[in-house]
């Protein structure tokens, strides 16, 4: 069984107090991946949400003509999924097992519903992971930036 302190200080739950924290702890519980393991797919329905304890997971995009292409690589700490939050519920990338990963795995179904019948936790749990979504985005803008820098830019 999966407590409040395990999750705490994990990304996109610090705004959670302690209350909410054992809320959202009993929707998880632990879940691991092998290595090369497909956690979801581009496309596919969402559902599930993972605080990965340990390991990597690479986030993949299907690039035409040049297949999938990791565009990142989560680790230890780290956030992955939340494409459950938003309608559609799809996901919009793929997630791979890089190594081997533990994860506490949420029952997104029981979290959204949570969500809106205690809408205090919801909006603390909407808040907490759009700061994460908006903190890959700038990471992501900085890495295309350098990629795409001329010599003469660096």
């Amino acid at each position: 069984m999966i407590t409040g302190a395990q999750l705490r200080g994990f990304a996109g739950l610090g705004r959670l107090g302690d209350h909410e924290l054992e809320v959202a702890a009993r929707a998880a519980h632990e879940r691991s991946f092998d290595a090369r393991y497909r956690i979801f797919s581009e496309g596919e329905p969402a559902s599930g949400c993972w605080l990965i304890v340990a390991g990597h997971v690479a986030l993949e995009v299907d690039v035409p003509g040049r297949g999938e292409v990791v565009v990142q690589t989560l680790g230890a700490g780290d956030l992955l999924g939340w494409s459950w939050l938003v309608p559609p519920y799809r996901w919009h990338f793929a997630a791979t097992a890089v190594d081997a990963v533990s994860t506490y795995e949420f029952d997104t179904e029981s979290l959204r519903a949570q969500a809106e019948s205690d809408t205090g936790f919801g909006y603390h749990l909407a808040l907490g992971l759009l700061e994460q979504l908006v903190a890959r985005l700038q990471n992501t803008r900085a890495r295309l930036l350098d990629l795409y820098a001329g010599p003469h830019d660096r």
